[in-house]
């Protein structure tokens, strides 16, 4: 399993020179207390996990599709809709993802750390 950087108790992740190596797939490199604290720029298929006292319960990344927005997706199983991250060395979510976001439509699976856009993707 890959580092996972551990942010402080209230304070902004910071990201090691590695985080920033440029990586084939997607994968978790760290963890924040609140979604606020997670850092603006974050790594080329890079996420970052925000948990609580009951553990993950969001993940933020930026949309693949390179619009430039960033999805915040629930993973608290008491919230609908919810996802399921599923982390090893390469991140996988379920289900997939359909971002309707600033006149822009993604929809795509992230499996292994891959994407795999859906057919009404724009």
């Amino acid at each position: 399993m890959a580092r996972l950087i551990r942010a402080p108790a209230g304070a902004e992740l910071v990201l090691p020179w590695w985080a920033w190596l440029p990586r084939r797939r997607y994968r978790v490199i760290g963890s924040v207390d609140a979604a606020d604290l997670v850092p603006d720029h974050l790594p080329r298929k890079a996420m970052v996990l925000v948990e609580n006292s009951h553990g993950p319960a969001w993940v933020a990344f930026d949309c693949p599709c390179a619009r430039g927005h960033r999805l915040l997706l629930p993973l608290d199983e008491r919230r609908r809709p919810h996802w399921r991250l599923t982390v090893g060395r390469f991140a996988s979510l379920s289900p997939s993802v359909d971002s309707h976001e600033n006149g822009t439509h993604c929809h795509f699976v992230l499996r292994l750390g891959q994407i795999r856009w859906a057919k009404d993707t724009d």
